[in-house]
């Protein structure tokens, strides 16, 4: 049997359900989830290695109505992935139905060339007869395209997912070393994992206007640790003490739980200081969304 090798973009809305997904077929955890839309804010690669093949999973912002320049971006980025894909797997939330916006993106992929697969996520919220009507828009939409429903809670097709992804690409070497499960570096993902947190554990509207930004990323071998030091950025001056909280409990929080989460992720104790620096307008400012990897 030929070794296959390529890349795999997990496109769709805010919130259907991608990065959980991602992890599933990963299987370890690459890219933060919360139950909050536009979680993801950057393009996300998390790699499969099997003995006949190897998938490198690209994660992506949610496709959606960007009005900020945040948002723009975020979307620039999952739309510029497609064209880079060797095949595309279309995620949509089976409890939400086809919505207009999912419908607009098939209308999008169905112009495309490179072979899609449908993913109907969460799988498990809904019961077979809600199940069917979603199956049979998508494909009048979609027409000849796989449709896979998903839980990637329970793990329930997984499977099929992958090796549906594995059969649509071409045939090659590995394009990464076989032990790497993602190229993202130790320092991207503890930020990400304080993010998350923020994600998790913030109301309103206040997580959109938050980012992280890590200022040192210290491995100490000799004493088996990592102290990291990030600075949670915020846009008003409100928003700082709400992340801080009532005698600072929500901050510490924040920490404790992002830091339970990186001693898994690099298997040493990690020591984490967390600061909360405002500075209205960043999410505007395009040299400072740069200097954020945004």
């Amino acid at each position: 049997m030929a070794h296959r090798a390529g890349y795999a973009a997990i496109v769709g809305r805010p919130n259907v359900g991608k990065s959980t997904l991602l992890n599933a077929l990963v299987g370890t955890k690459v890219a933060i989830v919360s139950p909050k839309p536009q979680t993801t804010r950057n393009r996300i690669l998390g790699i499969r290695t099997l003995p006949e093949a190897q998938v490198v999973f690209l994660d992506t912002p949610g496709i959606h109505e960007g009005r900020s320049l945040l948002n723009r971006r975020m979307v620039d980025v999952a739309r510029q992935t497609l064209a880079e894909a060797d095949v595309l797997l279309f995620v949509l939330d089976a409890s939400a139905g086809v919505t207009p916006a999912d419908r607009a993106l098939a209308g999008t992929l169905a112009g495309l060339r490179t072979p899609t697969l449908v993913v109907v996520s969460k799988r498990d919220l809904v019961r077979p007869s809600k199940l069917l009507p979603v199956i049979e828009a998508l494909a009048g939409a979609l027409p000849e395209r796989e449709i896979i429903p998903v839980s990637a809670r329970t793990g329930e097709n997984v499977g099929v997912v992958l090796d549906a992804a594995i059969a649509a690409l071409p045939e090659g070497p590995r394009l990464y070393p076989e032990d790497e499960y993602t190229t993202e570096t130790e320092r991207f993902l503890g930020q990400e994992l304080v993010r998350e947190q923020l994600f998790i554990q913030m109301k309103e509207e206040i997580p959109y206007g938050t980012a992280v930004e890590v200022e040192e990323f210290t491995e100490k071998p000799d004493r088996n640790v990592v102290v990291v030091r990030a600075t949670i950025v915020v846009d008003r001056p409100g928003h700082k003490a709400i992340v801080i909280g009532a005698g600072g409990q929500r901050l510490v929080e924040i920490g404790r739980r992002a830091r339970v989460e990186m001693e898994a992720l690099l298997g040493v104790k990690v020591f984490l200081d967390l600061f909360v620096k405002v500075e209205p307008g960043w999410a505007k400012n395009p040299r400072r969304l740069k200097e954020l990897g945004l």
